[in-house]
């Protein structure tokens, strides 16, 4: 019998002060969309599409919820949730769900066939905003590179590590992209709108100064940069030292221009 953790991926979804719920007619029960991650995928990527297959809608994550986990025919299986605001879309019946309801927390908690399902549910979460600062991805070794170091481009595990953030960034709809001028720190968070400020680099890193350029983004938003300069740099706008490996990326959930939740992913 194998002993290998399935996973998957899913979130409660609310608009307003009502939460979605979805009815499966295979196990004909009431819990929140979620769904099995695909061998390769993000963990984040597989909640966005499967809130997507579920529901049709599109949705904006929040905080990450505490995970669930539970047996299934014998083996564990853990599922990882967040919260999340729906952007858009619309729910058409299927084969796997059939229905869709939107109800308050308490007729949710009561509807929900799981216990754990219903632990999960809170207060409707404040709409936070999210700010993901990403460390650059693999990118050889500095000591066997020959020429201007800003030119170190991305190595092939850096190239896919691009290809997965590339699947997680809808989940946070940054409107703006900045990235310090670095070849390996562009390759990592392409765009069309990307903006380059030397502030972000490894030379041109001031504390303060750049500590208030990443305040002074608005709306959601994404920064690239390096391993020496993210730790002291979330350090000022959090008070917490939180180091990323290459291609890792850290969520600062913002609320009135404070930081007050913070994730970390590998990628």
């Amino acid at each position: 019998m194998t002993t290998e953790l399935i996973r998957a991926a899913g979130a409660v979804v609310w608009r307003g002060d009502e939460v979605a719920l979805v009815h499966r007619p295979k196990y004909d029960d009431w819990t929140f969309p979620k769904g099995k991650v695909k061998p390769g995928e993000h963990v984040i990527a597989a909640a966005l599409r499967e809130v997507r297959e579920e529901t049709g809608l599109t949705v904006l994550l929040g905080r990450a919820l505490p995970a669930v986990h539970y047996l299934r025919k014998g083996r564990l299986k853990r599922v990882d949730y967040w919260t999340a605001r729906a952007v858009s879309g619309e729910f058409v019946p299927g084969p796997e769900v059939d229905e869709l309801v939107w109800l308050t927390r308490d007729a949710a908690r009561a509807r929900l066939s799981y216990e754990w399902d219903a632990s999960l549910l809170t207060a409707p979460p404040p709409q936070t905003t999210p700010l993901l600062l990403v460390r650059h991805g693999s990118a050889g070794s500095r000591d066997a590179w020959e020429g201007d170091d800003d030119l170190r481009p991305l190595d092939d595990d850096g190239l896919a590590q691009a290809r997965t953030l590339a699947t997680v960034l809808p989940a946070y709809r940054p409107s703006s992209l900045v990235s310090s001028p670095s070849m390996r720190c562009v390759q990592t968070l392409p765009g069309a709108d990307l903006r380059l400020d030397p502030l972000l680099s490894e030379h041109g890193y001031d504390r303060e100064q750049s500590a208030e350029l990443v305040r002074g983004l608005e709306g959601p938003s994404a920064v690239c940069s390096h391993g020496k300069v993210l730790p002291p740099l979330i350090d000022e706008l959090s008070g917490l030292r939180v180091h990323l490996r290459k291609g890792a990326f850290a969520v600062l959930h913002r609320l009135d221009g404070r930081v007050v939740h913070i994730e970390r992913y590998a990628v």
